[in-house]
Parts: C-alpha cells; structure tokens; sequence
C-alpha cells in the first residue's frame, strides 16, 4: 500500500478529508464526499484519513478543526477548507486545476 505522502505526490489531484468518527460535520460530509468522487472519477482521487489513527498527517498538515479537506497535486496544496463544503464548491475547485 502506498503511504500517504506517495499518494499525494500523484499528479492527478488527491482530495484529503481529514475526519474522525465521532464528529458530527465530517458525517455530513460522507456523502458529498462520495458525490465528488463519482461525478469526477478519474478526475480526482478521494481518501480519508482519520485524524485520532493518523495524528502524524493531522499535525504535519496543521489541521486544527475537522473536516478539513486538504487538494494536493504533485504533492502541493493547492486548496484546503475547514468545516462542511458543499459539493459544487469542491468540484470548481478540482476543475480549477486542470484549467
């Protein structure tokens, strides 16, 4: 399995949704999430990380309230948000990068 700072690294974009599962907004998000993923497959590349199981990322990337979705190309941030984001806004976001 590639770590994560592999994946990352991929040129087509990775959308990182920094979670845990007791919170009730990163809920919310589950199906946005999979919406983006669908409607954009082969576009985008969508995972999840866990912050309680992955605290290393969490703090490497300073995220300080969840979710926290994190765009990266070629290993670069290119666009993160903290809180519930709707589906149309993260899709503008992927599509800005291949613009």
């Amino acid at each position: 399995m590639a770590s994560f700072g592999d994946l990352i690294k991929s040129e087509t974009p990775v959308l990182v949704d920094f979670y845990a599962d007791w919170c009730g907004p990163c809920k919310m998000m589950a199906p946005y999430l999979e919406e983006v993923a669908q409607k954009m497959k082969g576009k985008v590349k969508v995972i999840k990380v866990d912050v309680d199981k992955n605290q290393q990322a969490s703090a490497k990337y300073r995220v300080q309230s969840i979710p926290t979705l994190i765009l990266f190309q070629n290993g670069q941030i290119k666009w993160r948000q903290a809180g519930v984001v709707d589906p149309n806004t993260i899709m503008s976001q992927i599509n800005n990068l291949s613009n």
